[in-house]
């Protein structure tokens, strides 16, 4: 069962290229990068990439901006925030802050796909004040506490 949703999309410049699914059934559509030239980023590196495009995201939604899996692994290239969020209350430009992990220099060429856009639904927490809560087996064990597997 495929289930879509309606998102409305602005180029805000004419070279902007709208995001595309690369297969039937991806979770994710290619962002492309909008540059006049390549960008270089040296390791360590954080560049902003812009996509000339504004969306607007379905209230209750939000645009989650994940790496290319092909992009991160092979050449160490990722979104700086891990997990760009787009609030459905955001209107301003798509930007991509690439981040290079690598120990290289690496080179993002114009209409390179950079990242992917995955629209997803959200539940808005009512945050409820409490002195206690509810006891678990698991308890206030963080970082490693339920083994190496």
């Amino acid at each position: 069962m495929k289930s879509e949703c309606r998102v409305r999309i602005c180029r805000l410049d004419p070279r902007a290229v709208l995001p595309q699914y690369a297969s039937e059934q991806a979770a994710g559509a290619d962002l492309y990068a909008l540059c006049d030239a390549p960008v270089e980023l040296m390791p360590g590196q954080t560049v902003r990439i812009r996509t000339g495009l504004a969306v607007q995201i379905p209230e209750g939604y939000a645009g989650l901006i994940y790496a290319r899996s092909g992009l991160s692994t092979k050449r160490g290239l990722a979104p700086a925030n891990k997990v760009g969020v787009i609030d459905a209350d955001y209107r301003g430009e798509i930007q991509v802050a690439l981040y290079n992990q690598s120990g290289e220099r690496q080179t993002v060429e114009p209409g390179e796909r950079i990242a992917q856009l995955v629209i997803a639904p959200v539940l808005r927490a009512c945050f409820e004040e409490s002195e206690e809560l509810d006891e678990t087996s698991r308890g206030s064990g963080g970082f490693g506490s339920t083994g190496k597997h």
